[in-house]
């Protein structure tokens, strides 16, 4: 393939790969980030690409991949191994995560709104918290894939309006 063939599919696929990104970060600087660097890995890996390979698929794969590694880094980086004689650190209380009393009632309020769902929003969308792929719930609840994923989305809508008033961004 021709660099400008090249280049101009990719600069095609900007949009598209901009909307993954941020699908996959949830945070626009993340998602221009990933995009720049999805771009320049692709960029530099041109002559890796043959021609009868789907191209989106190939880019997106890339995003995909370096959006993991990134995300695998960041974990590896965060993890503390206590190497004291004594393993103070893992001796020491830890917090709650909670400042006050009523950071606790909005996990109880959480509870409550998820319990108050349908049980075709609440089933799929608490197997999702806990870590079930969609997949995975979908096979469990004999459900196409696409149900399962819009029954989540609509679940974490729904909980998004009724915890609102706990937005500590306003």
């Amino acid at each position: 393939m021709a660099i400008t063939d090249f280049s101009e599919r990719l600069l095609a696929l900007q949009d598209n790969l901009k909307s993954f990104a941020y699908t996959l970060t949830a945070n626009r600087d993340d998602a221009e980030d990933l995009l720049q660097d999805t771009t320049l890995k692709a960029l530099d890996n041109q002559e890796k690409y043959y021609d009868n390979v789907n191209f989106k698929g190939w880019v997106f794969t890339i995003m995909r991949n370096i959006f993991i590694n990134n995300y695998r880094r960041l974990v590896r980086n965060q993890t503390m191994v206590d190497q004291t004689e004594d393993l103070y650190h893992l001796n020491l209380p830890q917090e709650s995560g909670f400042d006050t009393p009523e950071g606790s009632f909005s996990v109880k309020e959480i509870t409550n709104a998820i319990n108050s769902f349908s049980p075709e929003y609440r089933i799929p969308f608490s197997m999702h918290v806990a870590g079930y792929k969609y997949q995975e719930i979908a096979d469990k609840m004999g459900l196409p894939l696409g149900t399962v994923k819009s029954r989540i989305f609509f679940a974490r809508q729904r909980l998004q309006e009724h915890l609102k008033e706990y937005d500590i961004n306003k």
